[in-house]
């Protein structure tokens, strides 16, 4: 957790409390959601009386409060509000790296119809990712021995090709948002973006099968359900250890200790082979 930017009046203890207890209710797993429950561990839980787990698709997860307050935390794109300070505020963060959350309040109860009314926006949430020591210098080694690497991300396009900028990875800047693109347009420019963001389970198989259609051999890494589709079709699927087991149970190799560097050992193998 990098730090929080209350918007309008609202209070940041409260906001803490907040979203304390909409990550313990909705009960997610996921980095994101860990990352929360430990930087906030000295709020005050807050009673509730239903919640929505985070999805892939739907980008944000929300609680409904025992005194009757609703609030949804996700990406910005998919959370609609009229404040232009906060995208303001979140472009600046993204550009810096930062995977980016708003909370946004709502009177309306949305859990039940899973259709999100326009929120007020109480708070922008940023988060670091940790940089692996190595990845710079494993990046090095593929591009030394033609390998090309390309991004596929659920998050903000924007923060992913800075981050992919800092390790090395070529043509990073070549970034593009998937975020309501069909599946017929994602193929189109599979082979001529570096950087996805925003991209759904499905759009993440059509890139991978498209860079196939152009005679690339495809390897693909993943740890998450949202993987599966994609690593199911790569010709090497690698999971991560830690990832969900279904990831695990469709994939060529586990790397037993969720390290990227095993990475240029397996393409090697696989040449001399």
């Amino acid at each position: 957790l990098h730090g929080i930017t209350p918007i309008g009046v609202a209070d940041k203890k409260d906001i803490e409390n907040i979203i304390f207890s909409l990550v313990n209710a909705t009960q997610d797993e996921n980095p994101t959601a860990k990352a929360l429950r430990e930087g906030f561990k000295d709020a005050k839980l807050l009673k509730s009386t239903s919640s929505l787990a985070f999805n892939s698709d739907r980008k944000y997860s929300a609680v409904m409060l025992n005194d009757g307050r609703c609030f949804a935390l996700g990406a910005r794109e998919f959370l609609p509000h009229k404040e232009q300070d906060v995208d303001r505020i979140c472009k600046e963060y993204e550009r810096q790296g930062y995977r980016v959350l708003i909370l946004g309040s709502s009177k309306k109860a949305f859990l039940q119809t899973d259709k999100m009314p326009s929120v007020s926006v109480v708070a922008v949430i940023a988060l670091a990712d940790h940089i692996k020591e190595d990845a710079a210098e494993n990046i090095a080694w593929f591009k030394a021995n033609g390998v090309a690497i390309k991004i596929i991300s659920g998050d903000n396009p924007i923060s992913v090709a800075e981050i992919a900028s800092r390790v090395g990875v070529e043509n990073a800047e070549m970034y593009v948002s998937l975020e309501g693109m069909s599946l017929e347009a994602v193929r189109e420019i599979a082979n001529k973006y570096t950087v996805f963001g925003r991209v759904s389970p499905e759009q993440k198989e059509v890139i991978i099968r498209a860079l196939q259609e152009a005679k690339h051999t495809v390897a693909m890494t993943g740890d998450g359900v949202n993987d599966i589709l994609a690593l199911k079709i790569a010709d090497c699927s690698i999971a991560m250890a830690q990832g969900s087991d279904a990831a695990k149970a469709v994939s060529h190799l586990v790397s037993m200790d969720s390290n990227f560097s095993a990475l240029p050992n397996v393409v090697a193998e696989g040449r001399r082979v």
